[in-house]
């Protein structure tokens, strides 16, 4: 998404379903951690903001960005969230390594979204340079960890929904009368 004319931190509060109830997890990146704090205050005051319990918020910290995969997939297999917030900042350098680590995260998030059934959220910035990566973690272009805790809440949300809907059409699966709950009177016999 072009930042240019947008400011990351900027959302319609009545678009944001009620989060009081869900769990978040959130994996940082401890690699440009100027950069990875400033994405993660933005989305744990966006959590907070939205209803979200501290104690439903469970933060990790990871080597670097390559390691949000791993981090990420135990966060989903052990603690029992909504959503997952991947945060980390990869900068162009001199060499391919910058492409590497930029497709591998990219693809690994991508693969947790294919293969699990809760939402991993991509707050990974991918920035020409330092500055860049300035501007969007609480900077010109406000925080892309605010758009990324809001992205979360709005796929939890879904996520319910679908579980929701899936458990009334699979009553519908049940013939007419199969289940019949009847309410009689307790008869006691002498």
């Amino acid at each position: 998404m072009a930042t240019i004319n947008k400011n990351l931190s900027d959302y319609d509060k009545n678009t944001v379903p009620n989060a009081k109830d869900f769990r978040f997890g959130i994996v940082v990146s401890e690699w440009n951690d100027t950069i990875t704090e400033g994405l993660f205050k933005g989305a744990i005051a966006a959590l907070l903001e939205n209803e979200v319990p501290s104690h439903h918020i469970i933060r990790w910290n990871v080597p670097g960005s390559f390691e949000l995969i791993y981090g990420s997939k135990k966060m989903l297999q052990t603690q029992n969230v909504d959503a997952v917030i991947a945060i980390g900042c990869v900068i162009q350098g001199q060499t391919k390594h910058f492409d590497f680590v930029c497709e591998g995260v990219t693809q690994g998030i991508k693969d947790l979204n294919v293969q699990t059934d809760v939402p991993v959220i991509f707050c990974v910035l991918t920035d020409d340079n330092i500055q860049q990566s300035i501007d969007r973690s609480g900077g010109i272009h406000g925080n892309k960890g605010t758009e990324a805790a809001i992205a979360a809440i709005k796929m939890a949300y879904i996520r319910q929904q679908a579980s929701l809907s899936h458990q009334i059409d699979n009553q519908h699966l049940l013939s007419p009368g199969a289940l019949r709950i009847e309410n009689l009177p307790l008869q006691i016999e002498e």
